[in-house]
This record gives structure tokens, sequence and C-alpha cells, in this order.
């Protein structure tokens, strides 16, 4: 974001709402490669969420829950969905767009982040 041509009156400001910082592509790789290397083991994790997110359904009635229907379907994927955000991310970064390969690298984060909250939900 940068200031608008008029904005004088924010001084030193108009410097500061932009930093200029960015990382080199060389570095972008070398963090694409390490945020592969930790969704690699968030996928053995998700394995094991996976072989017991069937006790969603031990609670009395739960068979019939919707929500618990949505976190059994979240949990028991985790672990594809880290395997395919870093397939799809290199796919497009050798593309050269870059920015869709951070958000695919991003998946498996907003996916966990939903697994949890559902997961809040589902009755005992």
């Amino acid at each position: 974001m940068t200031a608008p041509v008029g904005a004088r009156r924010l001084g030193r400001m108009t410097r500061a709402l932009k930093t200029g910082f960015r990382i080199s592509e060389k570095g972008q790789q070398i963090l694409l490669a390490l945020i592969t290397f930790v969704w690699a083991l968030a996928a053995l994790i998700g394995a094991i969420l996976a072989v017991f997110s069937p006790l969603v359904f031990d609670g009395p009635g739960n068979l019939g829950n919707p929500v618990a229907w949505l976190g059994f379907g979240l949990g028991a994927l985790f672990w594809a969905v880290c395997m395919l955000a870093p397939l799809v991310g290199w796919m497009q970064w050798r593309k050269g767009k870059h920015t869709e390969a951070w958000a695919a690298m991003a998946a498996p984060v907003a996916w966990g982040g939903l697994a949890l909250t559902v997961l809040q939900f589902v009755p005992s």
C-alpha cells in the first residue's frame, strides 16, 4: 500500500507505508523447500489423525450430526491437503505464478484451522 499522490500532509509516513523489503527469488525457493518439509511432517501427523478421525462418532447421536461429519471429513483429509499443497505450490512456482504458489502452500494452515474450529463444536 502506498500513499496517494496528494498526501503531502503525511510527511515521513509516505515512505513508511511500504517498506520495500523483498526476499530474493533464491531465498523464496529455500523458504518454499523448508515449508514443503514442514508439510511432509504435518502429513505424517495428519495420517495418524485420519486413523483416529472416526472417533468423532463415539458420542451419542453423533452419527446423525452434520458437524461431526464435517469434522470427520476435515480431519480425515488433512494429510491429503498437506501432501497436495506443496505439489501444487511447486507446479505454480515452475510456471512463474509465485503468488499462487504461496497461496497453495498456505492451504494446510487454513484447512487445519477450519478442522480445529469445527471439531470444537462436536459433542463428546
